[in-house]
């Protein structure tokens, strides 16, 4: 019914780029109507650690919210016509190595709460080599 797929992943060294990608089907999201109503976040989590929120957009785009530690590095971004939310991670770094989730919240605000996401991805892993 829902299906968020992840890509884009990969070994990258540090200092290095990634653009991940989370595309959205599924009856659900069946319509750009339906798609363009979700706020979708991503979120990581690394070996050992609890996952953690990386970043998150509105409905429409409009608004973003980002995890300090990615702030000015990452951006995320959505193409409703399209059904994908991006992440561009720019100057990463060994720390960022992590398992990635696309995540979608019925509020169209953004939201940086996991428990207000209800569709996940499978995720997608980033590792960074320093």
């Amino acid at each position: 019914q829902v299906r968020l797929v992840e890509s884009g992943g990969g070994l990258v060294q540090a200092g290095g780029s990634l653009r991940l990608s989370c595309a959205a089907s599924g009856r659900t999201f069946s319509s750009y109507a339906t798609f363009s109503s979700y706020a979708m976040g991503w979120f990581r989590q690394a070996p050992g650690k609890e996952r953690e929120f990386v970043a998150a957009i509105s409905w429409n785009g409009e608004r973003s919210y980002y995890a300090d530690s990615v702030k000015g590095r990452f951006t995320i971004s959505r193409d409703n016509a399209r059904s994908t939310v991006y992440l561009q991670m720019n100057s990463l770094k060994s720390e960022d190595t992590a398992i990635y989730y696309c995540a979608a919240s019925r509020l169209g605000s953004a939201t940086i709460a996991s428990a207000e996401y209800p569709y996940w991805g499978q995720g997608t892993q980033v590792t960074v080599s320093s």
